[in-house]
């Protein structure tokens, strides 16, 4: 699907065909088609577009004649996208292409990111300006790796709370998946970080004559550092926690098993005690009035006996 933008004053309005100084936004579902004919119209490479639709594209950043390529990685919640990922928030590529008289992004799945350009309206900034509107994607960029690593921080919390009375690997199996999201940031981070310090050393957008761009620039990176030694920070305390809670797992499992076997040995007295009697042999008590009795407070007696020792054992 091809989406062409212009900007009528203060708003973005939905146009047909690629005029200058627009932005054409790329999305799904791809016509291959369709998008190799809009290359050829733009004189954009054909390969800029199809790299960008790759979900493992890895951030990058090049030049072919007029057309610059930006690649950079954004987080996504993982709803069903990769079914054979089972990370909770995975990665996925958007492209960037810079022509002298428009702009393009390109991405392989509809993402917030992007979303979030298309539903707002972009205040102090002009599509003519295209290398402030690539900072201001870099910019949101950051922002959403900010917070899923403070959503992935509180989902830990809530499941910390779950793992203290649990016996179960349910849990473990939720932190492992948030644990594969983190390695994920983490890897990501860091490979957008060398891009966009890659892009600021070789003056890749031509910000060197606007000083607040290239501010703006210096901060975007700062953050990206932050994200990522959040990041960071989270896996490892993710790392040592599932160990912690895998012990206490297994603590709880042994707690339950000592319960099941205490318990088991305590019925099994007033059991063997009435087997015994059952048998067709002479046994004591059994022309007394009151054997029945007598055989049943035996077998309470005993039982009590049990558990009082059990419970000095400290195993019920």
């Amino acid at each position: 699907m091809i989406k062409i933008y212009k900007k009528t004053g203060e708003e973005l309005t939905l146009i047909q065909q690629p005029e200058t100084d627009c932005w054409i936004n790329i999305a799904p579902p791809f016509n291959m088609e369709q998008l190799e004919q809009l290359a050829k119209q733009l004189n954009v490479p054909f390969s800029y577009i199809v790299d960008c639709i790759d979900q493992y594209e890895r951030s990058r950043y090049e030049k072919q004649d007029t057309s610059r390529l930006i690649v950079i990685n954004t987080p996504i919640l993982n709803e069903g996208f990769d079914l054979e990922d089972e990370a909770t928030y995975i990665t996925i590529p958007v492209g960037i292409i810079l022509i002298p008289e428009m702009i393009l992004t390109v991405c392989s799945v509809n993402n917030p990111m992007v979303e979030w350009f298309e539903k707002n309206v972009l205040k102090n900034i002009e599509l003519e300006d295209r290398s402030h509107f690539v900072l201001k994607i870099f910019e949101r960029n950051v922002f959403y790796f900010l917070h899923y690593l403070r959503e992935i921080n509180k989902r830990i919390s809530q499941i910390e709370k779950e793992l203290n009375y649990s016996s179960r690997n349910q849990e473990l199996n939720k932190l492992l998946h948030l644990q594969k999201a983190l390695i994920y940031f983490v890897n990501d981070l860091r490979a957008n970080e060398m891009v966009l310090l890659k892009i600021q050393r070789t003056d890749f957008l031509l910000l060197e004559d606007n000083t607040d761009a290239k501010e703006l620039m210096q901060d975007i990176i700062i953050d990206n550092s932050q994200a990522l030694e959040m990041a960071n920070v989270y896996s490892n305390i993710l790392g040592n926690m599932m160990g912690a809670f895998a012990s206490i797992i297994s603590n709880n499992l042994g707690h339950v098993v000592n319960r099941l076997t205490a318990v088991t040995i305590a019925l099994m007295v007033p059991t063997l005690i009435a087997g015994v009697y059952g048998m067709n042999v002479d046994l004591p008590f059994q022309h007394h009035p009151h054997a029945f009795t007598i055989v049943v407070i035996i077998s309470v007696v005993v039982t009590i006996a049990f558990v009082v020792y059990f419970r000095k054992k400290r195993w019920l």
